[in-house]
């Protein structure tokens, strides 16, 4: 069994901001609404993302990647498959599913040079499942690997948020602080969801990730 400590270390790998894999070039629809003026300041940021957090990650990729992370590591490629494939097919708009899938093949393709093989080869492969794959590879537990996907993700949004509020270095800070708290009240939601609790939709995330779409300029994806 891996150690503890070097469990952590490929948590950090895994999680890391230098993943090569492009999620920082998408706001996943934050980008139109601090244009729009729906996002101003490092209250609203807050806000936004802690309702992204309870009500769509807690509510979709969490309890999916916990579903994917025990099919793996069961070695079940029907039910992997299944799980990947009902994550993609939950993103609302477009541009959410680009992101997944964008994501996810980059780490498909960067997997192999890890010595982590893939259950399922074909594309398109959610970020999501790609995420489990490596984690159960990496001998990582379920509930560490929510802990540090959700961490990524918010990350990767207050990163965001620094860019085009923008907001300082102090205040981004502040806010993954503040934020990081409502993690692991996520992931205990999430765990608490059977398989037909599972779902979101935020109509203010979908319209953000819609109009983004044809935002007159962008310096993100989505």
């Amino acid at each position: 069994m891996i150690t503890t400590e070097l469990a952590l270390l490929k948590l950090m790998h895994l999680s890391s901001p230098g993943l090569p894999v492009g999620a920082y070039a998408f706001s996943q629809g934050l980008e139109y609404a601090i244009d729009a003026g729906w996002v101003q300041n490092d209250k609203e940021v807050s806000h936004w993302l802690e309702s992204q957090l309870i009500f769509a990650l807690a509510r979709l990729d969490v309890p999916v990647l916990l579903r994917l992370h025990s099919a793996i590591s069961d070695n079940n490629r029907e039910q992997a498959q299944w799980w990947n494939d009902y994550c993609l097919a939950s993103r609302e708009t477009r541009e959410l599913q680009l992101t997944d899938t964008a994501t996810g093949l980059a780490l498909q393709r960067l997997l192999p040079s890890l010595s982590v093989t893939s259950l399922i080869a074909e594309p398109p492969v959610s970020f999501v499942c790609g995420y489990a794959q490596a984690a159960v590879s990496w001998q990582i537990s379920a509930d560490m690997a929510a802990l540090g996907y959700c961490w990524a993700w918010l990350e990767n949004q207050v990163n965001a948020a620094t860019k085009l509020v923008p907001l300082g270095q102090t205040q981004a800070q502040k806010l993954l602080n503040t934020l990081q708290e409502k993690i692991p009240l996520a992931i205990e939601q999430a765990k608490g969801l059977g398989d037909d609790d599972l779902g979101m939709s935020l109509p203010a995330l979908t319209l953000a990730s819609m109009y983004h779409e044809t935002q007159y300029t962008r310096l993100f994806r989505s």
